[in-house]
């Protein structure tokens, strides 16, 4: 609870500080609110954002709920505003990670911590694959994810968001070399993702998702070196396509990506293999680094 307060202590003060560049600086008035009156947004913005911020972070958690609901609303409404007139990109950007701190000040303030479990349920809980007599079909299955997921998060998400990111006047300048870089570590990541998912799928009973996990531990192929290939495979896409894209807000959201992959999924999904799979899980997960790889580990036991 205590560092929800903090945050929101921290918050009210940028709030009040950035209201008085607004007023004191035409540039920051124009970045951030574009013609939007700023008298008129302030005269609701100052009680519910920064007032109510200063009260969450004396603990009153009816004001944290306010607080993080108005942030919200802001963060939305400007975005539909600065896709519209292409004004106040830098505001959007400014109340989006206003409305993600918030959040996870208003689970410290309420709940105490921050219920990472929640991610985790309903299709996406960890659950054993059905038992094939084919490994073809968890192959076929594997792919078959792959196409939606990279279709998803590495094509339509980023592409969206490359186009807000010129919409909002918020891009910036990238070097030559970045799209020719940025496809030759696509295509090296890629070839890593394909080659770990072939590996699950084969030698797992198993697919690479949570829904329906492999049934036997797999050490071998790239999981001799790194304990999660496929996240970071992941991760590094999200990097390429971001450099492909020549943008920052891509490049932002592979890196946020990875800290809610590493701090949120990887302690529940590493306590399911240890549950299942005991003292040759935790043998595995001590002589092979999760991020960076490392000398091989035998591929019959680590």
């Amino acid at each position: 609870m205590r560092w929800g307060r903090t945050y929101f202590a921290v918050q009210a003060i940028a709030g009040a500080a950035w209201w008085f560049a607004v007023f004191a600086s035409p540039p920051v008035r124009d970045v951030t609110l574009g013609g939007l009156n700023p008298i008129v947004v302030a005269a609701v913005d100052i009680p519910l954002f920064v007032g109510a911020s200063a009260l969450a972070a004396l603990g009153v958690q009816g004001a944290a709920v306010v607080s993080t609901a108005w942030t919200g609303i802001v963060a939305i409404a400007l975005a539909g505003y600065a896709t519209v007139t292409t004004e106040a990109g830098w505001g959007v950007v400014i109340m989006a990670a206003a409305t993600a701190g918030s959040a996870f000040a208003l689970c410290l303030v309420v709940l105490g911590r921050i219920p990472t479990e929640w991610m985790i349920r309903g299709p996406f809980a960890f659950r054993p694959a059905a038992v094939r007599s084919a490994a073809a079909s968890h192959v076929v299955s594997t792919f078959s994810q792959i196409a939606v997921f990279w279709g998803l998060f590495l094509v339509v998400i980023p592409l969206i968001a490359a186009v807000l990111e010129h919409r909002w006047a918020i891009a910036l300048q990238f070097p030559a070399f970045n799209v020719p870089l940025g496809v030759v570590v696509l295509t090296a990541a890629s070839a890593l993702g394909i080659w770990s998912a072939i590996v699950m799928s084969t030698l797992g009973d198993g697919t690479p998702l949570p829904s329906a996990m492999p049934n036997s531990l797999v050490i071998a192929g790239p999981y001799r070196w790194v304990r999660n290939p496929m996240a970071v495979s992941g991760i590094v896409q999200g990097v390429a396509v971001g450099l492909i894209l020549s943008s920052w807000l891509v490049l932002s959201y592979a890196v946020a990506g990875s800290l809610l992959w590493n701090y949120a999924i990887r302690p529940h999904e590493e306590a399911d293999l240890e549950q299942r799979f005991g003292a040759d899980f935790r043998r595995y997960r001590d002589a092979v680094r999760c991020w960076l790889p490392g000398a091989p580990v035998s591929p019959s036991s680590p």
